[in-house]
């Protein structure tokens, strides 16, 4: 693939997925790419038995895959989707209405599953990349989600795996889970676990593995699969925040989970059933590994001296791998106890010139992609507080939805999980606009092809999420004084559910300016070949923040309260002070603000060029894959 077609590709995800990242933080859905050391691979060629025989000419022949087996990848992934994304939507209130948790243990339950969950796609990705491959990793990993799903629908089924129901709700005379009926809930979380860490890295690698990228139709086809693969995304999402969110609430939770476990069912059906028309594309080897070289031959070396200046010859520096387009890194000053990697030493090279030990000797080209992780790492570390702001949308909100009017008719009241959909339309509305008509403004003002710089934009999506705990901490404030003076047995606050919205809005914003950001960020600023580490880093920034928040949660219910005073978080919404806990995050919003500030002015781009564009502008423009 030619570094040009790559960076188109990058581009096409990044563009088409703008209209539904913002919601993929709450339930932690961004699909991740593969971590492979190099761009996704043309597909190789199959055997003759599958329809493609190399000694034969290309053009005779009929390869497999391409958008024949895209109604199989395509049904799968949707199939799949829609069966999570069914069950997440609307898992804070299930834990709060049918195992009549509080709410700081079913928020504890939640993130730390989700920190979990975001984890363990980098060992989905380490796993596929160096042993089993994309397929054999997808349908592994989809018999884990079906079965965390199954064991799902038996707990909201059977009455002895789930707390009887309460005596007396207004006097919340409940009974909670007991060990076991926990032991076997974290069984169905735990495959659910398993089941993203295969699905997420390897569902768009291996679509993309079914065009051939040497070929304007391959590449026509993989930019189209990444249109149909949001779009049908895009769906899915809606149906599951409405539809399977609705059955759950106002049917019943059996068939709220038995729904997408059959969905799930067809997945696993439609993936096997074009296992004859799939292109199969080798492990080739994960990127971390490289990175893991790097430290350990530089640790074994520590107690090298380095020559003051460049040597030729001092550090090792092959040429690339012939067929590779990655554009080769200079050795730079910084961070240098990492450059002891690529010194040469007595025994490091054989005689025909190859590396003895990769675990004893590394090339510079190794040692500066390992430089780039290092110097994003701080601006990696200001997205946790961010992306924690985020994370309250899908527990303490709901809670508080739940306590609100949700009517929008008498006979019709909207489900609490349903209020994600208002960021997803902030979102969806709002990037057309600022692409189409304040991006083009703003470039003739600034001379910067986006408009705004891209660490900018990550500035401004930190200062509205900020905004949006300050707004939720207000109307939290009102909803608690309403429901206090005038809530009836059941502690609902005669108030319609809608006063949520503002801050749901603004958390929109936030994601639309510093999620998207962070994504086209991290993909310039890495090498083409570590393109997937940049999501791997987005998945663990939501990881941190599912962590953070559980422990600042902790913390805060031990904490506050005491002499009869309940404290912030207790059970009773409207006794305990939630709007507290919103402008405590506030608070370390504007911290992190000023601390993003600090890095963010250091920091140096991996690669820019300047130009003049004739107005009196110098401009700074990234350069990928030139």
């Amino acid at each position: 693939m030619e570094a040009s077609e790559k960076k188109e590709i990058i581009n096409s995800s990044s563009s088409s997925s703008s209209s539904w990242l913002g919601f993929c933080t709450k339930f932690q859905c961004f699909p991740i790419n593969s971590f492979s050391k190099s761009p996704p691979s043309p597909p190789p060629p199959s055997s003759p038995e599958n329809g493609y025989d190399e000694a034969k000419p290309a053009q005779n022949q009929r390869r497999p895959g391409g958008w024949r087996s895209m109604p199989f990848i395509l049904g799968n992934e949707t199939f799949e989707r829609l069966a999570t994304m069914g069950l997440l939507g609307n898992f804070m209130v299930f834990l709060l209405s049918q195992f009549h948790m509080d709410q700081v243990m079913a928020s504890n339950m939640l993130n730390i599953w989700s920190g979990i969950t975001n984890f363990t796609p980098l060992i989905g990705a380490f796993i596929s990349d160096s042993y089993l491959g994309r397929f054999a990793t997808i349908a592994n990993a989809t018999v884990a989600s079906f079965m965390g799903m199954v064991t799902m629908t038996l707990i909201a089924w059977i009455p002895q795996l789930h707390p009887p129901p309460c005596k007396n709700l207004q006097s919340n005379q409940c009974l909670g889970p007991t060990k076991s009926q926990l032991g076997v809930l974290a069984v169905a979380l735990g495959f659910l676990s398993i089941g993203s860490g295969g699905i997420r890295p390897c569902s768009i690698p291996f679509g993309v593995d079914q065009f051939d990228s040497n070929t304007e139709e391959g590449r026509r086809g993989i930019n189209s699969f990444f249109n149909w693969y949001y779009t049908t995304f895009t769906l899915v999402l809606i149906i599951a925040l409405t539809l399977v969110v609705y059955i759950q609430d106002s049917v019943s939770w059996v068939w709220g989970f038995g729904l997408p476990t059959a969905l799930m069912l067809c997945s696993i059906v439609l993936f096997f059933v074009g296992t004859r028309l799939y292109v199969y594309v080798k492990p080739e080897g994960s990127v971390f590994s490289s990175i893991g070289q790097v430290f350990v031959a530089a640790y074994k070396k520590r107690r090298q001296k380095l020559p003051e200046d460049y040597v030729e010859g001092a550090y090792y520096d092959p040429p690339p791998l012939k067929g590779t387009v990655v554009k080769k890194l200079p050795l730079t000053n910084q961070y240098r106890f990492l450059d002891k990697a690529a010194l040469i030493i007595e025994g490091d090279i054989r005689q025909d010139g190859s590396n003895s030990n990769p675990w004893r000797l590394c090339a510079i080209q190794q040692i500066e992609e390992t430089k780039c992780l290092f110097r994003i790492i701080p601006i990696w570390a200001s997205g946790i507080i961010c992306f924690m702001a985020m994370a309250q949308q899908g527990t303490f909100t709901l809670s508080q939805a739940l306590k609100m009017d949700r009517h929008l008719s008498p006979n019709f009241q909207i489900p609490a999980g349903s209020l994600a959909v208002i960021s997803m339309v902030t979102v969806g509305i709002w990037l057309p606009i600022y692409d189409r008509l304040i991006v083009p403004a703003l470039r003739k003002i600034t001379g910067l092809e986006g408009g705004i710089s891209l660490l900018q934009r990550m500035g401004i999506g930190i200062v509205f999420s900020v905004l949006s705990m300050v707004a939720a901490g207000i109307f939290e404030r009102v909803r608690r004084a309403s429901a206090v003076a005038h809530a009836g047995p059941d502690g609902v606050a005669p108030l319609t559910v809608f006063w949520l919205a503002p801050q749901l809005m603004l958390m929109g914003f936030a994601e639309a300016f510093n999620i998207i950001g962070q994504i086209e960020f991290y993909n310039k600023e890495f090498p083409e070949n570590m393109s997937s580490v940049a999501n791997s880093l987005f998945s663990c920034t939501m990881a941190g923040a599912n962590y953070l928040s559980a422990v600042l949660v902790n913390v805060v219910h031990g904490t506050t309260g005491g002499d009869g005073r309940p404290d912030w978080l207790t059970k009773d919404i409207n006794a305990g002070r939630v709007e507290n806990l919103y402008f405590l995050i506030a608070g370390m919003g504007v911290l992190n603000l000023g601390y993003f500030l600090w890095v963010a002015r250091g920091y140096q781009y991996k690669s820019k060029y300047r130009i003049d564009d004739g107005g009196g502008f110098d401009v700074e423009l990234n350069v990928v894959g030139k």
